[in-house]
């Protein structure tokens, strides 16, 4: 049950009272969930009922949005994100090994976050630094030329901080 800070619920909809004096409240819907994810860090059923009630739009619409955009998580998500580029570029280059070693490493597949709340992995389609493939972000942060050996020097090396 996510919705139990009430410092957050009021937070949020404070924030949905200010987007419903517009004159179409509903066209701000996604601003809302990205307001309700920054304080939540995801959207569960409970946010989207809250924002369905609030906004007066029904939650299938709201889920409907949720899961269309990539950037809305429905899960809790891991304190350090990683992303694998499966692009063309990261792809010839071994990103699918690189992948298979953390998915093997971490005990996780994708989309999945490790027990301990630590990592979440993800794919993407690219990082925009296709000279430096195969490359992973972590966070906000591009590591590239991976090998075996560098990505595991770079995953224990998180967990060593």
């Amino acid at each position: 049950m996510v919705c139990t800070n009430k410092e957050k619920i009021d937070e949020l909809k404070k924030y949905m009272d200010e987007v419903m004096r517009n004159p179409y409240p509903e066209s701000y819907l996604i601003a809302v969930l990205h307001k309700a994810q920054e304080l939540y860090g995801y959207l569960d059923r409970e946010i989207m009922d809250l924002v369905s009630e609030t906004m007066s739009i029904p939650t299938a619409k709201i889920w409907g949005v949720a899961t269309f955009y990539h950037f809305f998580n429905l899960k809790p998500q891991g304190k350090h994100s990683i992303f694998v580029c499966l692009g063309t570029a990261c792809h010839i280059k071994g990103s699918g090994e690189i992948l298979d070693l953390i998915r093997t490493k971490l005990n996780i597949e994708i989309g999945e976050t490790t027990p301990d709340g630590f990592f979440t992995l993800r794919e993407t389609r690219c990082l925009g630094a296709c000279g430096l493939a195969p490359v992973v972000m972590i966070d906000d942060k591009i590591y590239g030329n991976l090998t075996r050996d560098k990505m595991i020097s770079i995953l224990d090396g998180f967990k060593r901080k």
